[in-house]
């Protein structure tokens, strides 16, 4: 007799369990990450969108910097004196640092504003991004340059021979408000970058992963 022939095995189905490679979709190696915006992320639009909000609001608050710094800024004294019958100023104490203290105070305000507003728009928006980045860099510079202005204009007046004249001979008065390290105009960004990273590395959500699980048995 003759034996009975083996059926031929039924064609490969790449649908099948273990099957490779396994095919697109939630649980297989092929799926695919959406690049919409949808549950991932926002889109460009939305943050840029953000940003020119986050720019906006930070340059905001510049003027709340500059009058921060008006106000506890140190001054620094000045004397006026007639000398063969003109007027001259001079500096009452030629050792004190109130100047400096002045640009440290404008620095320290800058890298505290920095901080907390980096730190809201990550408790804001999560995610982060560049565009963020760059808003709160920018956004930073701005409020910093608008409160030096505001010093500038709140201070004492910059005309201080009038205003020794004004006081009159041996009375002290404060110098202009000035900013001597130009550099302290960055503080601000440098702090709201720094730690807006660091928030977005330590607690932002982690990028999805391009593959999944392979699937059991």
């Amino acid at each position: 007799m003759t034996a009975p022939l083996t059926p031929p095995p039924p064609p490969h189905d790449p649908s099948s369990q273990g099957a490779w490679p396994p095919p697109p979709g939630p649980y297989g190696y092929g799926a695919q990450v959406p690049h919409d915006g949808g549950p991932q992320g926002p889109g460009l639009l939305t943050e840029l969108r953000d940003a020119a909000v986050v720019t906006v609001l930070v340059t905001v608050l510049g003027v709340l910097l500059g009058l921060l710094w008006v106000w506890l800024a140190p001054r620094v004294p000045l004397v006026g004196d007639v000398v063969d019958g003109g007027w001259v100023v001079y500096l009452k104490d030629t050792e004190g640092e109130q100047a400096v203290g002045a640009d440290g105070t404008f620095t320290l305000l800058g890298l505290g504003f920095g901080a907390v507003t980096a730190a809201a728009v990550f408790l804001w928006r999560r995610r982060g991004g560049v565009p963020l980045v760059v808003a709160l860099a920018l956004g930073g510079l701005f409020a910093s340059l608008i409160a030096w202005r505001i010093g500038l204009w709140l201070g004492p007046t910059d005309d201080v021979l009038t205003h020794a004249k004004s006081v009159g001979k041996g009375v002290t008065f404060s110098a202009p408000l000035k900013l001597g390290a130009h550099g302290a105009l960055l503080a601000w960004s440098m702090a709201a970058m720094v730690v807006h990273l660091g928030l977005t590395a330590l607690f932002g959500p982690r990028d999805p992963e391009l593959y999944g699980t392979p699937p059991a048995g």
